[in-house]
């Protein structure tokens, strides 16, 4: 298939727009070969980037990279201007902030209702409860759930549980929003309603990563690709597209 351009990015020097800066960065595991193998990625802030490649490819250990979950054994990361490798322990939860994290399994409070789940995430950052009120209908409404803040989980559709993880990862306004295969446990009907709303988020200035497997979504979308495979990145293209095995 055709693929868009590519991008001179790999010895580019830090612009001040960049939001994600991950230069020759490697993570071995103590099991043997390393997930990740000298990679370089920059993002600027309001980028729109799907990241692919195969199972094992290096995905997952970049997200946690990201978000300061794993440290790298080589190399530097840089995120919203906290350099990851040198952030003292006690100020990664104020670095997180800046984050939003969606996943493919939702990992809703099961016990709680909608409001509640969402309302969560502004607990933890201590939002005044007048804010708060305020705050969790708005984000409800913008993802399409302002009728269901009532409702648990397992009276909602797939779709509607993670629009819900949707709105708790962007309550708190975050710079940078992480999804993680956000559309592996939805339909296609649903899985487009998604993408379209994490395009409507990226447009109104969140810069927006997405781990995706979904050929179809990557391809109609034409957004940033970065192509991952064996721990190193093979391609990165300008409005491009999903990459066939055999390319």
């Amino acid at each position: 298939m055709q693929i868009g351009k590519k991008r001179n990015r790999m010895t580019m020097d830090v612009s001040s727009n960049e939001i994600i800066t991950i230069e020759n960065v490697s993570k071995a595991y103590s099991t043997g070969a390393p997930a990740l193998n000298g990679i370089t990625l920059h993002i600027d802030r309001g980028e729109f980037v799907f990241i692919v490649g195969d199972s094992g490819s290096g995905k997952s250990t970049l997200i946690k990279l990201l978000l300061r979950e794993l440290t790298p054994t080589e190399g530097n990361i840089r995120v919203m201007g906290y350099d990851l490798n040198r952030i003292r322990h006690g100020k990664i939860p104020k670095f997180r902030r800046n984050l939003g994290i969606v996943f493919q399994d939702f990992r809703l409070l099961k016990d709680r209702n909608v409001y509640e789940n969402v309302a969560f995430a502004q607990r933890i950052v201590e939002t005044p409860t007048r804010e708060m009120k305020k705050n969790v209908p708005s984000i409800l409404s913008t993802v399409g759930l302002a009728g269901k803040y009532k409702a648990k989980p397992k009276q909602l559709s797939g779709g509607e549980q993670q629009r819900v993880a949707l709105a708790r990862a962007l309550v708190n306004k975050p710079s940078i929003l992480l999804a993680d295969e956000p559309t592996g446990n939805l339909d296609p009907k649903n899985s487009w309603e998604i993408m379209k709303l994490l395009e409507q988020i990226n447009e109104a200035g969140t810069t927006v990563i997405v781990v995706t497997h979904n050929r179809e979504i990557v391809n109609a979308m034409q957004k940033r690709v970065v192509t991952m495979k064996k721990g190193v990145i093979v391609s990165d293209e300008e409005k491009g597209g999903y990459i066939d095995e055999e390319d």
